[in-house]
């Protein structure tokens, strides 16, 4: 099985309604999908991963090694642990990117520039995926603002050589609790996989800037379990050391979060109701029926409200 890859260059012409059909049936089938063409700067993807890599050389490498992590192989309690070297940035509604002094001012200001340009990317996506849903175009986004706008944040990741990699995973098997996630992954080292038909299928390395995108919990409530958040794990690698830099575009925690009501079905209707509805429009799509009775239960119950 191969993930879905989409041509975001595509939606701009005559195979725009082919590509929207492939983006929907990833959201609905595999809840996770690649993007080439996505609009992102290529340069600065480049170098945000080479100032990744530099950092976590100079910084952060030999800290791990050292840390408790590595001793759970000699021990054997390595259920619990996940082989990462990990740190996490906030950039909406604030940023706490002066909280990392290690980090040189030439990568907070190329991690800057490279965030501007995902959250535009996430925003699309979203309207995407509204339009395919049917809603109005900024409905995830308005769903996500609460008071201060979506938040949005990056968790910047290398998952180390391990040793003993069948003894240990990189990152546990798990769903996102978010909402849409664009990964800027490894081009050379493998280990990410999700869960797809019952069996984990692995996810290759980003060849030619494909970006990879994953849905989270609360584009499933908000979909009313149309597109799906996936289970997915980072499994340990012997010989190479992965990049992953996830950038989460997320509900604000004051978000209300719910199914938007276009998706939901009808309730509190009588199925006489509903047959006369039947009666005429049997050999039509059954979706306006679902409609008409969502009008029909709302007027009764608004009914039965103000009696």
């Amino acid at each position: 099985m191969e993930i879905p890859l989409i041509d975001f260059s595509e939606l701009d012409g005559e195979n725009r309604g082919k590509t929207m059909a492939i983006l929907h049936q990833a959201c609905e089938q595999w809840g996770c999908f690649m993007i080439e063409n996505h609009g992102v700067d290529k340069k600065v993807m480049k170098k945000v991963k080479d100032f990744v890599n530099s950092h976590y050389e100079e910084n952060l490498k030999a800290g791990f090694y050292n840390s408790d992590i590595p001793k759970c192989l000699k021990t054997g309690r390595t259920s619990d642990v996940d082989w990462e070297c990990t740190f996490f940035i906030w950039h909406r509604p604030n940023s706490n990117i002066q909280d990392f002094p290690n980090l040189s001012d030439e990568l907070r200001k190329v991690m800057d520039e490279y965030i501007e340009q995902l959250i535009r990317l996430a925003e699309k996506i979203s309207q995407l995926m509204c339009e395919n849903l049917g809603l109005q175009k900024d409905h995830i986004k308005n769903a996500f603002s609460g008071k201060t706008g979506p938040s949005v944040g990056t968790k910047v990741a290398k998952y180390p050589k391990c040793p003993e990699p069948d003894k240990v995973r990189g990152l546990r098997e798990h769903t996102d609790a978010g909402g849409i996630i664009v990964l800027l992954q490894d081009d050379q080292v493998p280990g990410l996989e999700f869960l797809k038909d019952g069996k984990y299928v692995a996810i290759p390395p980003s060849k030619n800037n494909a970006i990879f995108v994953n849905t989270g919990d609360q584009i499933e409530v908000i979909s009313n379990g149309r597109y799906k958040s996936v289970w997915h794990r980072v499994m340990a690698d012997k010989d190479g050391s992965r990049l992953s830099v996830a950038t989460f575009y997320n509900p604000a925690g004051d978000a209300v979060i719910s199914p938007a009501p276009e998706l939901l079905y009808p309730e509190g209707y009588t199925f006489g109701d509903y047959l006369k509805h039947y009666s005429d429009t049997k050999f039509l799509e059954k979706e306006p029926r679902f409609q008409a009775m969502k009008k029909t239960s709302n007027g009764q119950i608004n009914g039965s409200l103000t009696a």
